[in-house]
């Protein structure tokens, strides 16, 4: 890291490791902000977009049909970032039992450790607030038995630092604040997470920043940073239901991502980061929007050709199980409606008389069976 890269406007200051190279501690937040015209705007436009959303949310006549696809779609994004290259049919797939249609489990186990920290982190908020400890437990999970699950749910006691592959602590893009300086940093975010004298996207733009800066794992910190968007915006009500997720945003603007985090840190370029973060939160919104349209549309659809058969009952529920997973066999299908082996079956083969459930396995045991148009609106495929 290059000490020459930090300004007079850099919102902290540099400090030495415990070996004598140069890091980054952030000062406390908030900043002293004075938002340009365009910013203002971004604002504007990124609320009216969030509002939506909201109220899409609010409309939608089963909402949790769509809050588990989204979920695991964020965790996918959310998990490319770092490296993995999962998709979300290889997550659907592994969750469906069907292990041999994808090719790596440790990176499909990331994924959907992804899913189980956001899960637990929305069921927690209900309890607990945004904090530190909620912070680990979500750590705890996203590590669990993963690459640098050894140290998962702790805070580090050791240097890290930020550089392309092969990079020392010498040569490294980026040094976070030491462990001493790390933990009083944090401290600080904690109270500042609970302030409510900014607008809540402006809170959670800074938040985002000012944990990366930390940076206080030793793996899994973008991962973390980004759980904790979604979980402000719900428990600051923003969101009546978890559809908004920015890992799209900046898996597809990485670069913008990554340059304008440390044009924080070196110039305190607070405009130039909020700019990008509320533009994600509208164009993310947005597209929200339209998925969940085209999703419950789909849906509707099926049914009315549900409706017009008289399709038994257990038809029906398994379109709706679909919607979770679109992976499904005559065993899940029992074991999703809690119905007998002839009657899940019956179900499938309804589903294949519309054109809805797909055999894809060509096996003539433990056949299994996709919708694959409804995987493709789940992606977000247009």
């Amino acid at each position: 890291m290059d000490a020459a890269d930090f300004t007079a406007d850099a919102p902290g200051e540099l400090v030495r490791t415990t070996s004598g190279e140069d890091a980054f501690l952030p000062a406390p937040l908030p900043p002293t902000l004075v938002f340009d015209t365009e910013t203002v705007l971004s604002l504007d436009r990124a609320s009216s977009a969030l509002g939506e959303l909201s109220g899409t949310g609010r409309l939608l006549p089963n909402p949790h049909l769509l809050i588990q696809p989204y979920l695991r779609r964020e965790a996918v994004l959310s998990s490319r970032i770092e490296g993995t290259q999962s998709t979300l049919s290889d997550v659907y797939a592994a969750e469906a039992g069907q292990t041999q249609l994808f090719e790596d489990d440790a990176d499909v186990r990331e994924v959907r450790n992804y899913v189980a920290a956001l899960e637990h982190g929305l069921h927690r908020i209900d309890e607990l607030p945004l904090s530190l400890r909620l912070i680990r437990e979500l750590h705890e999970r996203l590590m669990d038995g993963v690459r640098g699950g050894e140290h998962a749910g702790g805070f580090r006691s050791s240097q890290n630092f930020i550089g392309p592959p092969g990079a020392t602590l010498a040569s490294a893009s980026y040094v976070p604040p030491p462990p001493l300086e790390m933990k009083a940093a944090l401290e600080r975010l904690e109270l500042f997470l609970h302030d409510e004298s900014l607008p809540p996207l402006v809170q959670i733009a800074l938040a985002h920043y000012q944990f990366e800066a930390i940076h206080p794992f030793l793996d899994g910190n973008g991962r973390v940073g980004r759980l904790l968007i979604t979980l402000f915006l719900s428990e600051r009500g923003l969101l009546s239901q978890p559809l908004l997720y920015l890992s799209a945003w900046f898996e597809r603007t990485r670069t913008d991502y990554y340059r304008l985090l440390m044009r924080v840190s070196t110039h305190g370029d607070w405009n130039g980061w909020m700019r990008y973060f509320l533009e994600g939160v509208r164009v993310q919104a947005t597209e929200a929007v339209a998925d969940a349209k085209r999703i419950v549309s789909l849906l509707d659809d099926y049914r009315q050709q549900l409706i017009l058969d008289r399709a038994r009952q257990a038809t029906y529920e398994l379109l709706d199980g679909l919607s979770a997973n679109p992976y499904v066999t005559v065993r899940e299908a029992q074991q999703w409606l809690g119905v007998s082996n002839p009657t899940a079956r019956a179900a499938i083969d309804d589903l294949v008389g519309y054109g809805i459930l797909t055999e894809m396995s060509g096996r003539r045991w433990g056949k299994v069976y996709l919708a694959e148009e409804l995987l493709g609106a789940l992606r977000g495929d247009a």
